[in-house]
């Protein structure tokens, strides 16, 4: 099984220091990856900047140009908690066409699957605007490009991200095209995500929403994707599963309070990689989004990896939550209800 990644030294120089959303965090992941000899294993994707054309066929020209005004006037914020420096305009170019480089490698058969190692993460950027440490919204525009240049029908996006990936709903709130699934804590930033939030006209029942209260771990997890993921991909049928890859619903994770485990993460990309060999021919993408607890963002990806590259082996420095998880049951049977399942 062939494996791509992006990875490339300009992502490191959108970086604030004291911002939990720094240059640290794939520096970590690099390293494990290293250490472990994982990246000799897969094969490198070179990314090239996403086209201003690309880039308008989700986000806004003003959105556009007050990213990049921002970026050429030495940096700045584009709310409390949204940094720009110099570097970010080019790095977030890099990391949206890095990603559609890897979809367009795993289209063509280049590549089995493989993971988008990029930053500034986007599942927070909606058309019109940059929020919650996002510029622009990767894993939309890579979902656009396949639909719109790539001729696929359905693509699943499925983001497991902490946070509610409101941008990447609102994008698609009205396109039965895209199905989006979204497991998240709530109420959480950014205040959005509620069972409720099915989709608009053509596209009710196209956004799926699982928002969980704190206290969730790998048995609660486990379940969401058992009872409500697969048969919704089942019913769907996607030619192509794009991830938003947030491992910030870690129990040590400073910014949430979730308690996924190492290997609880490890379980989920097993069964989106097995999702993706039953319904669309093994196509997978993860692309990462949030993780701010270094070690376990690291061995996540790890483990991300190696279930990519079809290896059962997890490697886990943090064992288990020492919290006991919360029941969620009423929760699954409320959602399974409303989607028909």
């Amino acid at each position: 099984m062939a494996t791509g990644y992006v990875y490339d030294p300009r992502f490191l120089e959108h970086t604030l220091a004291g911002h939990p959303e720094n240059r640290h965090r794939l520096e970590s992941i690099l390293q494990v990856l290293t250490e472990r000899s994982v990246l000799e294993r897969l094969t490198s994707i070179p990314p090239q900047p996403i086209s201003e054309d690309r880039l308008q066929g989700v986000h806004t020209p003003a959105h556009i140009a007050r990213v990049r005004q921002v970026a050429e006037r030495g940096g700045g914020h584009l709310d409390a908690d949204t940094y720009v420096t110099q570097h970010s305009y080019d790095a977030a170019l890099l990391a949206a066409g890095g990603l559609l480089g890897l979809v367009e490698a795993v289209l063509a058969g280049e590549v089995d699957n493989g993971f988008a190692l990029v930053r500034p993460p986007g599942h927070h950027a909606t058309r019109s605007r940059g929020m919650g440490f996002c510029l622009f919204n990767n894993v939309a525009l890579a979902a656009h490009f396949a639909r719109k240049e790539k001729g696929l029908e359905r693509v699943l996006i499925v983001d497991f991200d902490v946070h509610h990936g409101n941008g990447t709903q609102d994008i698609f709130y009205q396109d039965p095209t895209v199905l989006f699934f979204s497991i998240h804590q709530y109420p959480f930033y950014p205040g959005t995500g509620w069972i409720a939030e099915t989709g608009q006209g053509a596209g009710k029942g196209y956004t799926v929403n699982v928002p969980l209260p704190p206290g969730v771990g790998d048995a609660g997890y486990a379940a969401i994707f058992e009872q409500i993921l697969w048969p919704l991909a089942e019913r769907f049928h996607p030619q192509l599963i794009l991830v938003s890859a947030g491992y910030d619903a870690h129990w040590d994770d400073p910014l949430a309070m979730m308690l996924l485990s190492v290997p609880g993460y490890a379980h989920l990309a097993q069964e989106l990689v097995a999702m993706a060999s039953h319904l669309c021919q093994g196509r997978v993408v993860f692309t990462l989004e949030g993780g701010y607890h270094l070690q376990a963002l690291a061995y996540g990806v790890l483990n991300t990896l190696h279930a990519l590259l079809g290896e059962q082996e997890v490697a886990d420095p943090l064992g288990p939550s020492p919290h006991p998880e919360r029941e969620i049951e009423e929760r699954i049977q409320k959602v399974k209800a409303l989607h028909g399942l």
